[in-house]
């Protein structure tokens, strides 16, 4: 990892750092702090939910720890395994065809259309 400095006054160059910045101090203006130890314990608060808790969309949905302890390419692995299919078929469990449908026929109850069908001569 390298090292880059950005040209002074110029925050464009530092955007990731910039935006984290704002996103700290947006929380931490949220509630009032009276001492500096209630400031300084918001504030790892904050970082330890921000780096082990909130899911970053940028990394796939996954935290920064995950993706720091090299956990982050078994989750994507476990959350599509999970979202596949389950039946080869390509029909999932909540594919299958409901109470209703299975006792009606053009969107008729079947004992309507067998009461006609004996009706009729």
């Amino acid at each position: 990892m390298d090292h880059v400095r950005g040209a002074p006054y110029h925050p464009m160059t530092q955007g990731k750092i910039e935006r984290w910045h704002q996103t700290l101090k947006n929380r931490i203006l949220l509630e009032n702090y009276y001492l500096p130890g209630e400031l300084k314990a918001g504030i790892g608060d904050f970082v330890t939910h921000y780096n082990h808790l909130r899911y970053h969309e940028s990394l796939g949905n996954l935290t920064p720890a995950d993706v720091y302890f090299g956990r982050g390419q078994t989750l994507l692995i476990e959350r599509e395994r999970i979202t596949r299919p389950s039946s080869s078929n390509g029909r999932g469990s909540n594919d299958r065809p409901s109470q209703i449908d299975a006792c009606c026929i053009g969107g008729k109850p079947l004992s309507i259309i067998n009461q006609t069908s004996q009706s009729l001569p």
